[in-house]
């Protein structure tokens, strides 16, 4: 009978630790991810602010004719293939097929089976 208490508790105890553990580790994931999305809106803010001061400059400093030319917007330009990189590499996963995406088709084909069974 004792042993049987025993593993009783043990068993308890095993379940109690295993949920603070995932708890934990979903404390880490989520930290991780707010650490990306402040990376990206850090990056975001400074490709704005740059490229702002930049493409201004040259306008104050530059006719017309020669500021609608290439080499105005090649930082910008560039740098924004970056940053699209960087948006795709965080929210690209889940940008066109998203969980709610798989759901609907999931069951956009349950109902047409259901047609089919009636």
């Amino acid at each position: 009978m004792e042993l049987a208490i025993k593993i009783m508790e043990e068993h308890r105890l095993a379940q109690y630790e295993n949920k603070n553990h995932q708890k934990e580790q979903a404390y880490v994931r989520a930290k991780k991810r707010v650490k990306e999305l402040k990376g990206f809106y850090w990056h975001a803010f400074w490709y704005a602010a740059v490229n702002i001061f930049i493409i201004s400059m040259v306008a104050v400093n530059s006719n017309s004719d020669d500021f609608w030319h290439f080499g105005t917007f090649t930082t910008a330009f560039f740098w924004g293939i970056g940053l699209g990189f960087h948006a795709l590499s965080l929210f690209g996963k889940n940008l066109v097929f998203s969980k709610n995406w798989e759901e609907r088709k999931i069951q956009e084909y349950i109902d047409k089976d259901k047609k089919q069974w009636k």
